[in-house]
C-alpha cells in the first residue's frame, strides 16, 4: 500500500496524523527504523512498511525536540534537510486522499 519508499531523513504522515521521520534503512534485513516528532523510536519491517497508507510531510515545527545536539549542529540539519528538496519542492503536493 505505501507508494513511497523509505528514504532517510524524510518525514512522512499517516492518515491518523502519526508523523514520523526515517531515521536508519537495512537493506540486508529489510527493516526500517523511524522516529515519532515525540522522539520514540520503531523498528518496522519492510512488509509493515509496505502496509502502510503514508504520505510525505514536513518537520513538525520544533523537529529537533527529540534530538540532543548543540545548537550550532543543529543549524547543519537544517541546511541539510533544505538541501534535500528540489527548489520549490512543497509537500502538499505529494498529499492525496488525506482530508
Amino acid at each position: 500500500m505505501a507508494r513511497y519508499q523509505p528514504v532517510i531523513g524524510e518525514w512522512y504522515q499517516t492518515p491518523e496524523d502519526d508523523l514520523f521521520e526515517v531515521v536508519a534503512y537495512d537493506l540486508e534485513g529489510d527493516t526500517i527504523e523511524i522516529q515519532h516528532a515525540d522522539g520514540a523510536l520503531e523498528e518496522l519491517d519492510l512488509d509493515t512498511w509496505n502496509q502502510l497508507v503514508l504520505v510525505p510531510a514536513g518537520p513538525p515545527e520544533d523537529w529537533t525536540g527529540p534530538l540532543d545536539l548543540p545548537p550550532e549542529d543543529l543549524d547543519d540539519l537544517e541546511e541539510h534537510h533544505q538541501s534535500r528538496r528540489p527548489e520549490g519542492y512543497d509537500y502538499l503536493n505529494d498529499v492525496d486522499g488525506l482530508s
